[in-house]
Formats: structure tokens, sequence, C-alpha cells
């Protein structure tokens, strides 16, 4: 039994049809139950009929089913052995890109050309009834002015002769003070709606009927006179509008069906000229109000049918002998685009024989490649697009070599930057020392993988304490490489004291302020204009000339509560009193590494309890938004606001602030922040 089940299979492999995926499979179960109650209904319905036509419907749907995943799996089969080939994979796509474009644009065309047609007729219906319209309000506006001048002049009888040619054309109705003196329709005028208080012209409807109505409102010595021009949209009418144009229906706008009802037909679809002289049937909608109140009302649904000859005579008609030309013109262009498509044909089959050569070199150069071989060049032996294409991967080729370099040496920065990063962490001050009288606290954030922000507290004793809040220019390494010199220079000159002036002396310093005697100034007296003088002469003569960057430091003396500091070119920084003032700390002088030999001026401010002091870069006070920059006023009071919270809660509202003005974008500076309240 083994063998046989072996032999089947062998034999059906042998042929391609033994079942591999998933999907042959069901395919295969489908048609086997198809099978199986098909044969189960008709030994059933030997015996009970009922029985066999209940399964029917079963093995009609199995069967169905099984017939439509056959013929996937034979499309399948078929594709995977006709696409095997390039050439035929290509043949293929030269059909989806020349012709199925070409078709699809083709219909689209035709359908366009469809839609305009249809817009046309109604646009020329519409506007031959807007023509009406102006017509008939210029009418009615003459004919105002006969009738006011009669009025005025006391004549109480308008007989038809006093208004020549009225009656062929429309009816005519004037009111004065709400009686009618004019009637020449022969009929019973309409009803004069008391909204009427200005002229207007349009397509009203009155007691069932459709009508185009003008309305003149003018003041007489004998009263307000009122004239109404007023047409029937009725079989004659369209009969006119539709001249040379075919079939016009009006609808009853108020019908409130799918299927409107016709009520005036006039003219007939004009007969076919050519083979595709199609109908083109186009609906227009004519907005329009009630009569009696004046308020919109439904539109009155018209529908024009003609054919494409009459649209074109129309729309051609006034350009003589040049419609011919066009339409030869039109006629080569289809030619032209037909010569296009087979010369399109022809440069692709012998694109597909210098392909399929090209293939196998490119699969040899992938092969290299996917090695980590990236010395394989592709021959070039041509000097056509293929060949392009071989140079580009040769490039590619070198590229990818170069990329591999350059990744390496990437990787190398990253970890620099890494190590740039984990020491400048390392000299922000972890632990802060917080005097009796002073808690401080201090943020700062870079935009880049380091920063060129800097600040520090920097104890002097158990009373002293410096703090010290600065900004480089620029960013990224070279700040980051200042900044940490602008830190060990302000540690170094506060905490082991300035050289002697001897010292000072060798490398061109000014003495006179920085010694005392010529003996050596300890670092706790130092004064914050004193380190900046040195601190300037120090970066001008030790860093590039565009590098400079500002600079605020202050000395904290805890006896006296008092805060004396000298601002070279910084932000300057605030001072927040429980009251609301503020107080800016300006007094200094310009930024430090850009001239040598300047002197900064020092001030003190008296620190009271519950005061703030708040220093902070432009990272903090210049991101933008379409609303304008966070600014100093908005800085201020956010720290007015939270002022009673701890200085690090502060920090984070503030920060929360301006990450919520600058939204979605990217940080575009260094935020740093610096607080520190008296108690």
């Amino acid at each position: 039994m083994t063998s046989r089940r072996l032999r089947a299979r062998l034999w059906l492999e042998h042929y391609g049809v033994f079942p591999r995926s998933r999907l042959a499979f069901f395919t295969l179960y489908v048609l086997v139950l198809a099978l199986l109650l098909l044969i189960f209904r008709e030994a059933g319905g030997l015996f009970r009929s009922s029985f066999g036509s209940s399964l029917t419907g079963w093995v009609v749907l199995l069967t169905i089913l099984g017939l439509g995943l056959l013929v996937v799996l034979s499309v399948r089969r078929i594709s995977s052995k006709l696409l095997w080939r390039m050439r035929s994979r290509l043949v293929l796509t030269y059909a989806f890109i020349g012709v199925i474009p070409l078709v699809l644009l083709v219909v689209l065309a035709a359908l366009a050309f469809y839609l305009f047609s249809m817009q046309f007729a109604a646009y020329i219906f519409t506007h031959r009834l807007e023509s009406d319209i102006r017509s008939l309000s210029v009418s009615n506006a003459r004919l105002t002015n006969q009738i006011a001048t009669n009025v005025m002049a006391g004549h109480d009888a308008f007989s038809a002769t006093a208004i020549p040619r009225l009656r062929s054309h429309h009816d005519l109705f004037a009111w004065v003070n709400g009686s009618l003196i004019v009637n020449n329709s022969g009929g019973q005028a309409p009803i004069l709606p008391v909204h009427l208080e200005q002229d207007s012209t349009q397509v009203v409807q009155d007691e069932g009927k459709v009508f185009m109505r003008s309305t003149s409102v003018i003041d007489t010595i004998r009263g307000r006179l009122v004239v109404v021009s007023s047409k029937q949209v009725d079989q004659q009418f369209l009969a006119d509008l539709g001249a040379g144009l075919g079939e016009v229906t009006l609808y009853r706008p108020d019908t409130g069906t799918s299927n409107p009802i016709p009520v005036y037909s006039a003219n007939a679809i004009p007969p076919a000229r050519r083979a595709l002289d199609l109908v083109v049937r186009s609906v227009a909608d004519i907005p329009a109000v009630e009569w009696g109140t004046g308020r919109p009302t439904n539109p009155v649904p018209i529908s024009v049918r003609t054919r494409l000859s009459e649209l074109y005579d129309l729309a051609f008609s006034s350009l003589g002998d040049l419609g011919s030309t066009i339409e030869f013109l039109l006629f080569l262009l289809v030619i032209t685009l037909a010569l296009f498509e087979g010369l399109a044909w022809w440069i692709g089959s012998r694109l597909s024989r210098s392909i399929t050569g090209a293939v196998a070199q490119m699969y040899l150069a992938t092969t290299h490649i996917n090695r980590g071989d990236f010395t394989h060049r592709i021959p070039i032996t041509s000097n056509d697009q293929l060949a392009a294409l071989a140079n580009s991967f040769n490039s590619m080729t070198e590229s990818i070599q170069n990329l591999v370099l350059e990744q390496k040496e990437k990787q190398r920065l990253e970890n620099e930057i890494t190590i740039a990063q984990e020491v400048q962490a390392q000299l922000f001050p972890r632990h802060i020392t917080q005097l009796p009288s002073l808690e401080v606290f201090g943020f700062c954030r870079p935009a880049r993988s380091v920063s060129g922000d800097y600040y520090d507290f920097l104890s002097l004793g158990p009373e002293r304490l410096l703090l010290a809040v600065g900004d480089v220019s620029g960013k990224g390494i070279s700040a980051a490489l200042l900044m940490a010199t602008i830190h060990s220079a302000v540690r170094a000159y506060s905490v082991e004291g300035i050289p002697a002036l001897r010292q000072l002396q060798a490398v061109g310093a000014s003495p006179p302020a920085l010694t005392r005697g010529g003996s050596l100034i300890e670092g706790a007296e130092v004064c914050p204009g004193t380190l900046l003088a040195l601190l300037n002469h120090q970066l001008y003569h030790s860093t590039p000339q565009e590098k400079y960057a500002t600079l605020f430091l202050a000395m904290y003396d805890a006896e006296n509560r008092r805060l004396t500091f000298s601002n070279a070119g910084h932000l300057p920084p605030l001072v927040l009193s429980e009251s609301g003032m503020v107080k800016r700390l300006e007094d200094g002088g310009t930024v430090v590494g850009l001239f040598d030999n300047i002197n900064y001026e020092e001030a003190s401010v008296q620190l009271r309890p519950g005061e703030i002091f708040l220093a902070y870069s432009d990272g903090v006070t210049e991101p933008e938004n379409d609303f304008g920059e966070f600014g100093e006023q908005r800085l201020i009071e956010l720290v007015q606001e939270n002022r009673d919270l701890p200085l690090e809660r502060i920090s984070e509202i503030v920060t929360a602030a301006v990450d919520d003005w600058i939204g979605g974008a990217e940080q575009p500076d260094d935020v740093t922040l610096v607080l520190a309240r008296a108690r």
C-alpha cells in the first residue's frame, strides 16, 4: 500500500501536479469534498429524491469555490513559468508601462470629453436663460420709467398702445400704492407680495408655474410704484431657448421623488451625423424663489438632450475654417502618438536583449559584494544607459567601501564624544554645598551631545560661595572645550590664588589691579572683576579670535548677606523680591576673550530672606514659535508664581514650559538655569 502511494506521488511530481502549497492542498480538499458530496447525493437520490436535492446547493458551492481556487493556482503556475525569463518580464513591463497607461489615458480623455460635453450643453442653456433674464430686466426698467412719467403726469389710463410691442414678449403689471393700474396680460394679475422692497430679476414659482419676473420699485408723488414684467417658462419658451441645441425638458420642481415628472418638453434630439455621434444628456438646476414669500424654493430641474455634433457646431461656429484645422491637428496628433508607441516597442525589444546580458554581470557582482569583496568592479564595454548603470554600480561599491571606513571613523568619533560628554558631566557641580542663609540649584541641558553653557558653585569657606554662569560662543566640541577651560581657570584662580606679579608681567598681564604690593592674592580674597580681567587676558591669548564667552561671576558673603558681582556680557541675572520687584545685575563689561586689557566693574546687592536670584542662558528666553520668543517676562512670571516651591521643582517647571513653547521642534540652544534663594 505504501509503495502504491509512493509511486502515485512520484507520478504526480513528475507531471508537476502534486500539491505543495497550503492553497493547493486546500483546493484539493475542496474538490475532493465536492466529489464525495456529489456521489453521496446521487446515491441518496436513489432512495429519497428530497435527500439528493438538499445537497445540491453544497455541491454547487464547493464546486465553484474549488474551480475558482484552481484558476488561481493555474494563473500562478503559468505566470511563474512564463515570467521566469527576464525577457518575458521586460515585455510584460513594457506592456504595463506603454500600453495600459495609453488605454487608460484614452478612456479618461473620452470620459472627460463626455463630461465636458454634458457641462457645455448645460452652460449653453443657462447662458441663454441668463441673457433672457438680463433682457427682461432692461426692458422692465425702461417700461418702469415710462409708467412713472405717466403716473407723475396724472394719467390714470394705460392702454396697450401706450406700451407698444409688449404683449408679444411678456406680461406687464403695475401697482400704485397696491392698486393695479396696468395689466396687459389679458388675464388675472398675480398677487402683489408685501416683500417687494427693491428691484430684482429672478426665476419664481407662482401657483405651480415657473416664471421669469423682473420687479422695479419707484417712489412717486402719487405713492409707491411697483412694475412687474413676467414671462412664463412654458413649452414655447423652451422651444425658443433650445433652438439649435436639442430636446429641452422642464420638470416639476417639488415632486420629491427620484424620477422627476416632466411638465414641458420642446424640440427633438438631432439626428446622428456619424457613427460615434452620441447623445449627450445634461441636467441643470435653475435657482428659484417663491413669489408670494420671496424665500428660496426647490430649484427648477431642466434637462437638455443633444448630440456631440451639435455641441461641436456651437463651440466652433465662431471659428469658421479654423475648426476644421483644429480637427485635422488632433487627428495628426493621434497618428503621431501611435508612431511613438510603435517606436517605443521597438526600442524596448532591443533594450531587453541588452538588459538580459547585463543582468548576469550584475548578479556576479552582487555575489562578490555579499562576500564582502568591495574591490570587484563590473567591466564596461559600451557607452549606453547600461554602461552608466554598471558605472553607477561600481561607484556604489566604492562608496560602500568608503562608507565602511567612514562608519568606523564615525564610531570612533561617537565614542570620543561619549567620553567628552561623560567628562563634561563631571565638570558641573555634582554635590552643591548649601549655606545656612542661601540655597542654590543649577541645571544645564545641552542642545547637542555636549554643551557650551557653563555654571558652577564653589565654596570658599563656611561663609563664602562663588557663583558662575556663562555661555560660550558656538556649539559642539569646540564650545565644550572652551567651557572646560573657563571652568578650570575659574576654579584655579578662586581656590589656588592668582599668580604673583612677576609671573603676570611675564605673560603681559596688567599687574596693578591683580596684586597687593607684588604679593600673591589668595583665592578667597579675589573679587569677581579681578577674576574676569585675568580670565579675559588668558582667553584672548590662548584661543582663536572668533572664540569668546559671556560670563557672570558673583561672590556671596553669608555674614552680611551681600552678593558682589561682575557681568561680562552675559544676560543680566535677576533678583526677584517677594513684592514683585525685579533687579537686573548688569554691572561689569564686555565678553571675555574678544579684547585684551579690559577692566570689569563690580557692584553688590544684598539678598533679603525670601528673595530669589535667577540666572539663565539665551536657550531659555530665545526659543521661538508662531507667537514669538519665550521671553524674559514669561520666565519671571513662572518663577514668581512658583517661588515658594523647591528650587529644583521651579527649574523643572521652567524647562517644561520652554519645551511646550518649542513644541515638536528641535531644541535650538543649550538650556541653563541657576537659582538661589536667600533664607
